[in-house]
């Protein structure tokens, strides 16, 4: 005997009958999540909401992933670039985010000289992403659930301000370019 475990929504007056527990979009005066991440290798280990707790003024940036044409190109080296500038202006930290493995961003890191300029962090289950509610189905070019592309100014864990690409990939609101015009 086989039963059909598909769940159906039945709308009453317009609402689903059931609800998700899954959070609302990172915003504005939200704390960023408590999730571990990874830097270096599998074991080295830091959770967000206290690597950022404890920075006056920093920027997290989020790319679909690492080694991508976009991402390697213009998103991630705007970044190295003006680390420099951005310091002048306050920011402590300067972070990229990717759902990728910490062996992968580290070398990411090192073919496009991040070292000492922006702190790459592996998400590599996409469990800052989903806690974001900043991942999207990549399935299709990329294997799996990637972050959308974005950028957040934050000081002292709290998300003073949050850039979103509105098509998830592109390249312009979370640019360096617009992220200093904000600082």
């Amino acid at each position: 005997m086989m039963f059909n475990l598909t769940r159906r929504a039945t709308p009453v007056l317009g609402r689903a009958l059931f609800h998700t527990s899954r959070a609302q979009f990172i915003k504005a005066g939200d704390n960023l999540p408590s999730v571990t991440v990874q830097r270096a290798s599998p074991a080295d280990t830091v959770n967000v909401q206290e690597l950022f707790g404890n920075v006056k003024k920093a920027i997290l940036f989020g790319v679909p992933g690492a080694f991508t044409p976009g991402c390697s190109k213009t998103h991630l080296p705007g970044y190295i670039k003006e680390s420099e500038a951005l310091r002048q202006q306050g920011v402590d930290l300067i972070a990229c985010v990717s759902v990728n493995d910490a062996f992968v961003m580290n070398a990411w890191g090192e073919a496009v000289g991040s070292a000492g300029r922006v702190e790459l962090l592996a998400d590599s289950k996409g469990e800052l992403a989903k806690a974001m509610d900043l991942d999207f189905d990549a399935s299709g070019a990329l294997g799996n659930h990637r972050f959308k592309r974005f950028a957040a100014i934050v000081e002292n864990g709290v998300v003073k301000q949050v850039f979103e690409e509105p098509d998830k990939t592109g390249l312009d609101v979370s640019l360096v370019e617009n992220v200093k015009k904000h600082l």
